[in-house]
């Protein structure tokens, strides 16, 4: 079977397989690719040899996305519940430095606000914050989490301005959780 390779960075590597147990065509990636479908059709298993990675359900970063470290998944509908559909990937760069973000219970930075430097496995529990529609990351890489104690779904932060995340496609969805990335992948 014909190997497709697309590597610009010795940073960090993840091979998707179409079919379970690392079988079928496959794709090898060390760097962000928006859309890989025309490589296959599916994906069924995956192997991070190097670094972390955020996949995505569809094209261009959109749709479910999951964090995945060095590691074998031999069967994605087992690890990830969803679909075989995987469109796009985005490679975690290393980090080591300081964590900051702003987070804010209202859209473009509005109502309360708090500065995390830290995991924080409930904005409930810690700050009375019932719901968090729009932050600031200014330094590191950051996971957020739907539900409290790192669960449910999430969506992979990097340093820039999230005025909405309504208007990024998470409109009927909580953050509840959020933990940094740290340069052990």
């Amino acid at each position: 079977m014909p190997t497709e390779q697309h590597q610009t960075s010795n940073m960090g590597k993840i091979i998707f397989y179409e079919d379970r147990n690392f079988a079928g065509r496959h794709y090898e990636c060390s760097s962000d690719c928006a859309d890989f479908s025309s490589y296959f059709s599916r994906c069924n298993s995956c192997r991070v040899e190097s670094g972390c990675f955020m996949i995505y359900e569809r094209a261009n970063y959109m749709g479910h996305q999951y964090f995945m470290s060095r590691g074998e998944y031999p069967d994605y509908q087992r690890w990830m519940g969803m679909s075989d559909s995987i469109r796009s990937c985005r490679m975690i760069p290393s980090y080591r430095g300081s964590y900051r973000m702003r987070i804010y219970e209202r859209e473009n930075f509005g109502g309360q606000m708090y500065e995390m430097m830290d995991d924080c496995d409930s904005f409930m529990d810690r700050y009375r914050m019932s719901d968090c529609q729009s932050c600031h990351v200014m330094d590191g890489h950051w996971l957020m989490y739907e539900q409290p104690h790192y669960r449910g779904r999430m969506m992979y932060m990097r340093p820039g301005e999230y005025r909405s995340f309504r208007d990024m496609g998470y409109s009927n969805m909580r953050w509840m959780s959020m933990r940094r990335i740290m340069d052990s992948c």
